[in-house]
C-alpha cells in the first residue's frame, strides 16, 4: 500500500484541501491501494494537542467542488512520519525547507513538491494571505491529477 503525506505551513488550507483532491483523484483512476494524508510543518493551528479544523474558506471551495474534509483537524508532521509514509509531498519551497528540518534529512529522497509532477504550477498558491481560495484549488487539483496519472501508469517514488 503507497503512503502518501500532504503537507502544508498549518494544515488547514493546502494540504487538506489536497489530501482530499487527491484521495479523490487516485479513486477516480481505480488506485485503491493507497492512504492519504495530510499534517503541519509548525504547530501554529494546534492547541493544547487539538489541532483547527479545515478553514472555512478551504472547505467552501472543496464544497463547491462536490467533496469535503468534514471531520479534518490540523496535525503536525512528526519525525517519526518519516519511516510511515511512502512519499511527502509539500505545497512550496517553505514546506520542503520544513520538512528537512522535521525529519533531519531525506536519505531515502521521499520529500517532493506537488509542482514536480506538473509543468503548469511552481509554488500552489497560498489562500491564508490572499483569500483566494479558488486559485489554491485549482493548483492542487492540476498537481494531483497529474501526481494520480503518474501512479496509475506504475510511477514509483524511490
Amino acid at each position: 500500500m503507497l503512503k502518501v503525506m500532504f503537507v502544508c505551513h498549518g494544515n488547514i488550507c493546502r494540504s487538506p484541501m489536497a489530501e482530499v483532491i487527491f484521495r479523490e483523484s487516485a479513486k477516480n483512476r481505480g488506485i485503491d491501494e493507497i492512504e492519504v494524508s495530510s499534517a503541519a510543518i509548525t504547530s501554529e493551528e494546534i492547541f493544547n494537542g487539538k489541532g483547527n479544523p479545515v478553514h472555512p474558506g478551504a472547505e467552501a471551495e472543496l464544497r463547491k467542488n462536490g467533496l469535503t474534509s468534514e471531520g479534518k483537524t490540523a496535525v503536525l508532521l512528526r519525525k517519526e512520519d518519516y519511516n510511515k509514509f511512502d512519499v511527502f509531498i509539500g505545497m512550496d519551497t517553505e514546506n520542503m525547507r520544513g520538512m528537512v528540518k522535521i525529519f533531519g534529512s531525506d536519505t531515502k529522497g521521499k520529500i517532493h513538491k506537488l509542482s514536480d509532477y506538473c509543468d503548469q504550477i511552481s509554488d500552489v498558491a497560498d489562500p491564508w494571505y490572499s483569500g483566494r481560495f479558488d486559485l489554491a484549488y485549482k493548483d492542487i487539483f492540476t498537481g494531483c491529477e497529474a501526481l494520480a496519472e503518474r501512479i496509475k501508469k506504475g510511477y514509483k517514488f524511490n
